[in-house]
């Protein structure tokens, strides 16, 4: 039994869901509209480009969180899947998945995206584990702090082995899909990386290592 890893934003999907997150949040009116999504913008094209200071933007994405009960955020959860995340789950993302679930391999989800956000996008997918950036919660409710490592760039390569740590598990003959050149630090930890509808930078470093590359869309 393998470890088969998936990213989440780009690669099993056809967006990035923290990114849907915040645009569902200005659709709805619970924040500052024009700031926020202006602000929300930047962020992203900062992640796309590997400028992104990740905790800066967990200092403006999970400030939304604090501000909020948990009840409400998870009645506002249930509506973004439905109608931001479901549609753009990408067509062959369940065959990729169910193959790997045929050969016995243990499936996880390990995304950058808080894991309120991804817990549920994880049953979704009819996948095992998850691995995310975990918002700090305190009585009940989210505190606005991340708690932990990151689940980003090379914050991904300590996630994983802080997870392996505590199961039986092990990264022989793994298997990592990803889109991002973000992500390249966990991609060469694993013994079989693949780039799914890769960036240019990845695609670029795919090609020179001689790595598997493929389509979900």
């Amino acid at each position: 039994m393998a470890l088969a890893l998936f990213d989440l934003d780009g690669t099993l999907i056809a967006g990035d869901s923290d990114y849907e997150w915040g645009c569902y949040l200005v659709s709805i009116g619970k924040v500052d509209g024009e700031a926020y999504a202006k602000k929300n913008e930047r962020f992203y094209k900062e992640y796309v480009k590997g400028e992104l200071d990740i905790y800066e933007f967990l200092n403006f994405s999970f400030k939304p969180l604090a501000e909020n009960s948990y009840e409400e955020l998870c009645q506002w959860r249930d509506e973004y899947l439905h109608s931001r995340i479901k549609p753009i789950i990408k067509a062959k993302a369940s065959e990729l998945i169910e193959k790997h679930r045929s050969a016995g391999d243990h499936l996880a989800l390990i995304t950058a995206t808080s894991n309120f956000i991804t817990e549920p996008i994880k049953d979704m997918l009819n996948l095992e584990t998850l691995i995310a950036t975990e918002p700090e919660i305190s009585n009940g409710n989210f505190t606005g702090n991340v708690k932990g490592t990151p689940c980003f760039g090379s914050g991904k390569v300590t996630r994983i082995k802080q997870w392996i740590n505590t199961t039986a598990y092990t990264l022989e003959g793994s298997y990592f899909y990803s889109d991002s050149h973000n992500d390249i630090p966990l991609l060469e930890l694993v013994d079989h990386p693949t780039a799914v509808d890769a960036d240019a930078a990845l695609t670029t470093h795919a090609i020179k290592n001689n790595w598997s590359r493929l389509s979900l869309k």
